[in-house]
Order: C-alpha cells, then sequence, then structure tokens
C-alpha cells in the first residue's frame, strides 16, 4: 500500500502526540480530593464521641496560641540547624532547640521540592504533583480549601512579607503584605531587607493574628555557589538574628492569663549539593522544623529532632488557633504539640483530625473500609466514647486514666495509617497507560526509521504492507493476547488505571492499532534488514539503493548499542542528573575501541589489500610502493598516539568541572584555577589559549581580518581581567582594575 510521505509523517506524528498524551495521563496522577466542593466550615465538625447517649456537642476545644509567627526561610536544609556546624551558623537557634521551651522536627518535604507546590502543601496539607512544577511559573490562586483562607474566614488578621507566590496564590486574604520577586537570583541581600525592613514596625503593634515572612536570600546563594559557599554562613546568622529578634518582640508581648504564642522557623525545601532543588535526594527533602512557645517543656539538652511530614505542619497549626482542618488535608496532628493540654482536649484534637482524614479516605478510595487505618479509627472512636460516657459521670479512677491513654494510641495508629494510605494514593502513578503509551510510541518511532530511505527518496512515497499484516495469522493472535492481558490487568488492579475507564470500543481500536504496527514492523524489517547481517566491512549501510545487505563493522555495532543504551538511561532520573558520566564511558569505550583497530591494523594484519577492507581510520589510499618507509612509519606511530592522547584529554576534561548532584561538591581543575591564589595561573593559560586561538586561525585571513582577530582576543582578555577573573601583567593582585 502506497502512502505519500507526508501523509505518513501527518499519521505518525497524530498518533505520536496520542501515544505520548496517554503516557502523561499515567504519569501525573489524579490528585485526591473531597467531593464536596466547598469548603469546612466550624458548623461541620463531628460530634465528640458518646456511648449510649445522643451525640455530645460539637464543641472544639480553645485554641493553644493567640498569635503565631511563620518564619519560612527558602531552602533552608536541615543540617543547617541540627548538623554539626548549627552553634556556628545559628547560634541563637540552636540555643533555643537545645535549652529553649520548643519542639524540633526534621521535616520531610514531598518532591517536587520546588517552592510553589511546598507553599500549596503547607496550607492545604496536600501534596501536590509534578505539573505543579509548570505552575510554579505563573502561580494562580489557590481555590481549594488551605489553612489561610481559613484563618481570614475566622476573622484572623494576616501579615505577610516576602515571597510574592503567596500573593498571587492568596490574593486579598492579608490585611498587609509586601512580595518580593524570586527570579533575580543573583540578589541575595534586598530580597531579604526587604522583608526585614518591617519587622521593627510589625512587631511593636498588636493589629495582627498571624505574621508570615518568607526569605528567599538562602535559596538564591544556593543557586549561585552550592550549600557549602562562604555564603552560606553570613546569611544564616543573619537569618538567626531575625529569629532572635522576632522572639525576644514576642516574649516581652505575652501577658499572663493568656493564650501562648508560636514562633514556627521552617523551610520549604532543601538544596542538593550543588544548590539546585526540585529532585528527592535527601538534602532536598529534608528540612527543620522548629515550633517555639512557652506552652511547651523546657528542654535540658540537645535531642534528637524527630520525623514528621511537612504537611504535618497544616493540620497542627489549625487545630492550634481553632480552625477546621483542610478537607484535602493527608497530614495528621504533632503529637508532641498537645502534650500540655488535658486528656478530653488531646483525644478531641485527634479524632477530629481522623474524622477529616478518614472523609478524605472515602472520597479518594472506592473500597476505603479494607484499609487498615479506617477500620482503626473506627475502633478508637466507640473507645472514645465509652471513655467520655465514663469521664462525664466524674469516674476519676486510674482505669478511666489507661483507658484514655490506650484511646489516644489507637488514633496515634489510626491516624499514621490513613495518613500514609492517602500519601500513597497521591503518589501512585497508573502504570498501564504509561505503559500503553510507551509501546504505542516506540512503535511508531521503529515504523518510521525503517521507512525513512523510502519517504526521503525521489518518489516520496512509502510502501507499508498494511493488507497483508491485516490478513495475517499473527495479528488476531496478537489481538486476542493483548485484550486477554487487557482483561487481566483490569480485573486485577488494586488502583483505578485511565485505560481500563475507556469504553470498548476504543480499547479495541488500541489492541488492533497495536498489533498491526507490530505485523507491519515485522514486515518491514525483514524486507529491509537480511537474516543474517554481517557485521563486518567498512560501510555502514550498503550503497545498493534498492534495500541491499547492511553491512556493519566493530565500530557501527559499538555506536548503535552506546546510542540505544544512552536513550534508555534517559527513562531514568539519576541517569538524567548524571548524563554526562555516560558520556565519559561511551568516549573512552570508542577510544579504546579505536586504538584496538589501529593495534590490529599496523600489527596484526599482513596484507594491503587486508587493510584496505577492514581498517576505520583514515589512510584508505594507502600503498607501499607509493609512500616511503619513513613516511609509513610516522603514520603508524601518530594513529597509535592518537586515540590515547584523545583518552588523556578526556580525563582532563572530566576533572575540570564537576557537575550533575552526587559529585559536585568534591574539588576540581575549574575551582582550583578560578580561587584567589591561582589567578596568575590561570592569566597565563587564558593568555596562552587566546594566542594559540590566533596562531590557529590567522593563517588564511587578510591583514584587516588579523587586525580585528587580535582586537577582538584583546578584548575577551581586557574584559576578564576589568570583571577580576584574569590579571594585566602590569597588575597587582590586591589592587582592584577599573571596570
Amino acid at each position: 500500500m502506497k502512502i505519500r510521505s507526508s501523509v505518513f509523517a501527518s499519521f505518525i506524528l497524530i498518533f505520536e502526540v496520542i501515544g505520548i498524551a496517554l503516557f502523561l495521563r499515567g504519569f501525573f496522577p489524579v490528585p485526591v480530593r473531597s467531593s464536596l466542593s466547598s469548603k469546612n466550615k466550624l458548623s461541620d465538625l463531628p460530634a465528640e464521641p458518646l456511648t449510649g447517649r445522643s451525640p455530645n456537642s460539637s464543641r472544639l476545644p480553645q485554641p493553644l496560641f493567640k498569635r503565631v509567627v511563620i518564619m519560612l526561610v527558602d531552602a533552608m536544609r536541615e543540617d543547617f540547624v541540627f548538623g554539626p556546624n548549627g552553634r556556628m551558623y545559628m547560634p541563637y537557634t540552636r540555643h533555643v532547640v537545645e535549652r529553649g521551651s520548643s519542639q524540633s522536627f526534621v521535616a520531610k518535604a514531598r518532591p517536587p521540592t520546588v517552592t510553589m507546590p511546598r507553599i500549596k502543601a503547607l496550607t492545604t496539607g496536600s501534596i501536590p504533583g509534578f505539573i505543579d512544577v509548570v505552575m510554579n511559573l505563573n502561580s494562580p490562586a489557590l481555590l481549594e480549601d488551605n489553612l489561610i483562607w481559613q484563618a481570614k474566614t475566622a476573622g484572623k488578621r494576616m501579615v505577610f512579607y516576602g515571597d510574592d507566590t503567596w500573593v498571587r496564590l492568596f490574593p486579598k486574604h492579608f490585611m498587609e503584605y509586601d512580595g518580593t520577586t524570586s527570579f533575580f537570583v543573583s540578589d541575595y541581600t534586598e530580597v531579604d531587607n526587604n522583608v526585614t525592613r518591617h519587622l521593627d514596625s510589625t512587631l511593636k503593634r498588636d493589629d495582627w493574628d498571624i505574621l508570615i515572612l518568607h526569605y528567599l536570600g538562602l535559596d538564591h546563594i544556593g543557586h549561585i555557589s552550592g550549600p557549602h559557599s562562604s555564603l552560606i554562613q553570613p546569611k544564616l546568622l543573619e537569618m538567626d538574628d531575625i529569629l532572635k529578634k522576632i522572639h525576644s518582640a514576642l516574649i516581652s508581648k505575652e501577658a499572663e492569663g493568656s493564650l501562648p504564642y508560636l514562633l514556627v522557623l521552617c523551610g520549604d525545601h532543601g538544596m542538593s549539593e550543588t544548590g539546585s532543588h526540585g529532585g528527592s535526594s535527601e538534602p532536598e527533602v529534608n528540612t527543620p522544623l522548629v515550633l517555639i512557645s512557652p506552652a511547651f517543656k523546657r528542654k535540658v539538652g540537645m535531642e534528637k529532632p524527630g520525623v514528621v511530614e511537612q504537611v504535618d505542619l497544616t493540620s497542627t497549626l489549625a487545630l492550634g488557633l481553632g480552625l477546621p482542618i483542610s478537607q484535602n488535608n493527608v497530614g495528621r496532628v504533632i503529637p508532641s504539640v498537645l502534650e500540655e493540654t488535658s486528656l478530653r482536649d488531646q483525644l478531641r484534637f485527634l479524632h477530629l483530625n481522623g474524622h477529616q482524614l478518614s472523609c478524605l479516605l472515602k472520597d479518594s478510595m472506592p473500597d476505603y473500609e479494607k484499609e487498615i487505618g479506617f477500620e482503626q479509627f473506627r475502633v478508637a472512636e466507640k473507645a472514645h466514647g465509652s471513655w467520655m460516657k465514663l469521664y462525664l459521670e466524674g469516674n476519676t479512677s486510674e482505669v478511666l486514666s489507661n483507658m484514655g491513654k490506650k484511646v489516644l494510641k489507637q488514633y496515634l495508629e489510626a491516624l499514621a495509617a490513613m495518613s500514609s494510605a492517602l500519601s500513597k494514593q497521591l503518589g501512585k502513578y497508573d502504570m498501564y497507560s504509561m505503559i500503553t503509551g510507551m509501546v504505542f510510541v516506540f512503535q511508531l518511532l521503529l515504523v518510521l526509521l525503517l521507512a525513512m530511505p523510502e519517504a526521503l527518496s525521489g518518489a516520496a512515497a512509502v510502501d507499508l504492507p498494511v493488507l497483508s499484516a491485516l490478513l495475517s495469522l499473527p495479528f488476531y493472535l496478537l489481538c486476542l493476547l493483548l485484550a486477554s492481558v487487557h482483561v487481566l490487568v483490569c480485573t486485577s488492579a488494586e488502583s483505578s488505571c485511565y485505560f481500563c475507564s475507556l469504553s470498548w470500543g476504543l480499547v479495541f481500536a488500541a489492541v488492533a492499532f497495536s498489533s498491526a504496527m507490530f505485523c507491519i514492523l515485522v514486515s518491514i524489517a525483514t524486507r529491509r534488514i537480511p537474516v543474517g547481517p554481517k557485521f563486518r566491512g567498512t560501510a555502514p549501510l550498503g550503497s545498493s539503493g534498492g534495500g541491499g545487505d547492511w553491512s556493519l563493522s566493530e565500530l557501527d555495532v559499538l555506536l548503535l548499542a552506546g546510542t540505544v543504551g544512552h536513550t534508555l538511561s534517559l527513562a531514568a532520573s539519576s541517569f538524567v542528573e548524571e548524563e554526562h558520566q555516560t558520556w565519559y564511558f561511551l568516549l573512552n569505550t570508542l577510544c579504546l575501541i579505536v586504538f584496538q583497530d589501529v593495534c590490529r591494523k599496523y600489527f596484526r594484519e599482513q596484507s594491503a589489500s587486508e587493510d584496505e577492507e577492514e581498517h576505520i581510520l583514515p589512510s584508505k589510499d594507502y600503498h607501499p610502493s607509493t609512500y616511503p618507509k619513513a613516511e609509513i612509519c610516522s603514520e603508524k606511530w601518530l594513529a597509535l598516539a592518537t586515540p590515547l592522547f584523545t583518552l588523556v584529554c578526556c580525563r582532563l576534561l572530566r576533572s575540570l568541572n564537576q557537575t550533575g548532584v552526587q559529585w559536585a561538591h568534591l574539588p576540581d581543575i575549574g575551582h582550583w584555577l578560578n580561587s584567589s591564589e591561582h589567578k596568575m595561573v590561570l592569566s597565563l593559560l587564558s593568555a596562552f589559549c587566546l594566542v594559540l586561538i590566533y596562531l590557529l586561525v590567522q593563517r588564511r585571513c587578510s591583514w584587516v581580518s588579523k587586525v580585528a582577530l587580535a582586537l577582538g582576543l584583546l578584548g575577551v582578555y581586557s574584559y576578564r581581567a576589568a570583571v577580576g577573573n584574569v590579571l594585566f601583567p602590569w597588575q597587582h593582585s590586591s589592587r582592584t582594575m577599573s571596570k
């Protein structure tokens, strides 16, 4: 069946888009959302459990805190506070953690570790997906239930200073705000000064309930020079002084008999060893969470911080301020924050959190009743009702206390199980849809690759064996096989798959299409590629235009295998981050194969005819009678030295700049040359390279071009000297150069 090249290309393009769309539909899981369109309200809260009587009142315990200050330092890693350098980086914060009335945790942020998804997680309690990385560039208003909306609805007066992402996500929520842009990465001073300049006046006022500060300077330093930069310590000391100022102001404002304050120090994400973020490495996901309040017990020494999820802060702050928990929250209240409250209040707080998680579990999982956490919550709720009955009857025995502690433990286990189940639901990928989309894409790419010679020929037409494929027995066998696989996957899958939700007509069309493409692919491949391809010879492709035999040399096989291997490696994020390592390996392997071929050519092959048939390097026109023996010898040693010299250059190139994620912090030649102690070496090397460029280029230039080239290269060196990278010969390293 002859098809014009333009029609064939359009056909491939359309179905490639469909395959990619199916893959993306499986890669970006549908977020867990409550079925209720409205937001949670105080009037919607469940009644306090009570056995044997009508439901008790839906009262909320008294709020734990009157005022809350949230100091969010962008890209703050947990080792900046809790690590061995914590006392040097943030001495006051470390003192409060060790000796003050505080609670310390390592809060784990879920990937993607980008600012806007992390702000969403902190305010809604849900776990945003990778699609939010794109939304990070233009953050629309957040419409789903969140902590900021709940606080505004409850009449809380909020003030915000910092990253303007908050202002875009929560327009008209703050009574006062000043946003700073996060895209001037080179600025790590003014971007924080614009936040701090409001502090003195704001801390003296009493007309606010929640103050949110988002500092960006540390994140910008990380992007510029990494977490081990000399700029890190001064910036962290600045953040430490700001926290000390806020803490002192809150202490001075504290009044007897009123509710205590809460000061929260946290990070939205960490930073990798290169200073970047967005991935799932430990330095990127581990952030410090320090809660400071007179409501907590005073510490007597450094304790190992507990580990919580970052989204746990949402439900903790909501209950601490007497607000309903957001509908889509998957976090659980931090138990240690409630330790100083009465047992009844602790149980009530845990019951409210459990009720919210159980409702979300009902909306997101069809078989929610089979979940262990849901059953545990029902058991704990019944036990809570029995405890309440004894409590209201005035029972003060030790039995009541022991029973209450048992109910508390049941609630905590249920919350942990439900939170874990919901988090896993958010992180589940639709693997069936992803694999189906990938099969479509690779089938079409292989057909395109095999049909390319015909499509680009003078006839501009492709001969596709469509009818023979549709009438073949393998086509019908494949249809039956794929249909049975589809039924098996859809009936045994634990979670719903998008491809399984399609109608049987669309599924059969996809099965028939995939089977037909496979048969067409095999037919074209058997027509193009011989059954026994030759793996010797110089030409990678046969010279005949009518689909002659392919003749592959060993070098061709290596290049083909390397290309396929490199392509497959890009399916894993860790290989993408370290892609240069793949290139180093492939390039070194290529040099070794060339060196082996050169040795075989000059030391093992005897006849000149065999040389002409099998060599892969230049010297095709080599004839012993034409060239003198000295030239043959020099050519031999030059050919032998070239691959080895290339290997040495590759090793130097590998040591020039350490990049990627895993080893980016290791020393390299680039850092050594850029240090102030070796500026003279860098200057001499730069001058030598510029002179070498001039000598190599000027040979075929006119005198005007030579002058222009010399002036241009001199300008390059002068610019580098002006910005302080290199030195002029007459310039001392201690004196600065006028720009």
